[in-house]
Formats: structure tokens, C-alpha cells, sequence
């Protein structure tokens, strides 16, 4: 792209809005700009342009954004048929081996979470469509870095925050290559407590009828209820019938 077709203002705008998170639900024009990089002046104008639109509130203070910024993420859900077709088959799933069922795309890195069957909550966040999740520690997110190359899986990684969310969590980048090389052998990854204590996953690719990665779907279950040991054996029977099952319909 050149550069006189880009929007310099647009993205500087885009930046603001993903300054906003979990642990910044409200930010200052300080703090906003602080966390983009962008100078005061321009996350000023940013700020106050997505509060005039609706898109964030503003006590005087602190921004925080409105249920509006919603509207962004929907339109892609909306626009896109993957979710539609994924549910059905996750409700399914899910209600099947009487677990939480998910499916995600990789972004970055982090997966977002498109679909979800949730039969009890098995982690301290609540995942709905639109959640986000490190990919480095995620069974869903190992499996999406196992579809790029080596040499885009150590960008992805050398990006990432490696955070040792638990004792469990694998960090160093030599052990998450080498976890990757084996859930692309493998074709399916489980994870071991690595995002929370007590909780495991399994997930699997989910492919086209051309054989292109378009998304993973994983089980989630209580670590005190299914060890990580027993997860391939219990789960990953039905999660390569609902990926057949998929694939014809995904083109």
C-alpha cells in the first residue's frame, strides 16, 4: 500500500480504541497515550472523538468505552459465516461429552474466541465470543501457530508477552517450539493448567474443504475432574468427528 492511501488519523484512532482492556477499563488522555505511544494531543483528539460518536464516555477525567464499540466486532461477526456454521456443531459437541465446547481464529498473537458452547464455567474469566487469549499458553492458540512457519511462529512468540501465568506455563521459546512441532505431528494439542490452575484443554485444527486452517475448536474440563493425561482418550474421539464433519461444509 502506499502511503499517501493510508489514514493516518483513522489509525491512530484504532490504536486508542485498543489501548482499552481488562486490566485498563478506563483510561486518561495521559494514560492513553502512554499506552499507544501517540503524543497528548492526539490521543486528546482521539478520546473526544469517540466520545462525541458514542463510542466512549467521558467523566471529566477518565474515557471508558460504551456498549457501541460493540457494533465494530459484530459487524465482522455478522459479515463473516464461519461463526453461524460453527455453533451448531460446538452446541453439539459440547452437549455430547458435557463439557464447554469453543472455536477461534488466531489474531496476531492472541486467539478470539468466535463460538462457544458453555456447559459450566471451568475458568475465572467468562469466554464469550469476542474474548481474547494468549495463543503461547492457549490449546486452541497452539494449534493455529502450528498452521505458520517456523519463522512466523518465532514472530509470533518473540511478540508475545511470555507470562508465566501459573507454574504450569510454558515460557521459554525453545520449549514452545518444540511443543508446536508436536501438535503439528500430533494434530491436536492439550494443555496442562498453563492459563489457569485447574483447568485442561484440548483443541484441534478445523480445516476447509481445500485443507486451509480457518479456525480450532477445543473442550475445556475442570483438571480435578479429567487429568491432562486422560484428555486425548476421553475427548479427542468426538473432536475429530465434529472436524470431519466441518470440513465439507467450510468452503
Amino acid at each position: 500500500m502506499r502511503e499517501t492511501d493510508r489514514m493516518g488519523g483513522f489509525a491512530k484512532g484504532l490504536k486508542i480504541i485498543e489501548a482499552f482492556d481488562e486490566e485498563a477499563p478506563r483510561l486518561s488522555i495521559a494514560e492513553a497515550a502512554n499506552r499507544t505511544g501517540l503524543d497528548r494531543a492526539t490521543a486528546r483528539r482521539c478520546l473526544l472523538t469517540l466520545s462525541e460518536l458514542g463510542y466512549a464516555d467521558y467523566d471529566g477525567k477518565f474515557f471508558a468505552l460504551t456498549p457501541k464499540i460493540l457494533r465494530l466486532g459484530h459487524a465482522w461477526l455478522s459479515a463473516t459465516p464461519l461463526p453461524a456454521i460453527l455453533q451448531p456443531h460446538l452446541d453439539r459437541l459440547s452437549e455430547k461429552v458435557g463439557q464447554s465446547a469453543s472455536a477461534s481464529v488466531l489474531d496476531g498473537t492472541e486467539v478470539v474466541y468466535i463460538a462457544r458452547a458453555s456447559q459450566r464455567r471451568v475458568m475465572s474469566i467468562n469466554l464469550m465470543p469476542g474474548s481474547r487469549l494468549p495463543a503461547y499458553c492457549a490449546s486452541m492458540g497452539r494449534v493455529l501457530l502450528a498452521g505458520l512457519t517456523d519463522d512466523e511462529v518465532r514472530d509470533a512468540l518473540a511478540a508475545s508477552p511470555l507470562k508465566a501465568n501459573t507454574a504450569f506455563t510454558l515460557t521459554d521459546p525453545k520449549d514452545l517450539l518444540a511443543e508446536i512441532a508436536k501438535v503439528r505431528t500430533s494434530g491436536y494439542a492439550i494443555i496442562d493448567q498453563e492459563l489457569e490452575v485447574g483447568l485442561c484443554s484440548i483443541a484441534v485444527p478445523v480445516k476447509d474443504s481445500r485443507g486451509r486452517l480457518v479456525a480450532a475448536i477445543n473442550i475445556g474440563a475442570p483438571a480435578g475432574q479429567i487429568s491432562a493425561t486422560d484428555m486425548a482418550a476421553r475427548f479427542l474421539p468426538a473432536l475429530t468427528e465434529t472436524q470431519s464433519i466441518l470440513r465439507p461444509l467450510l468452503r
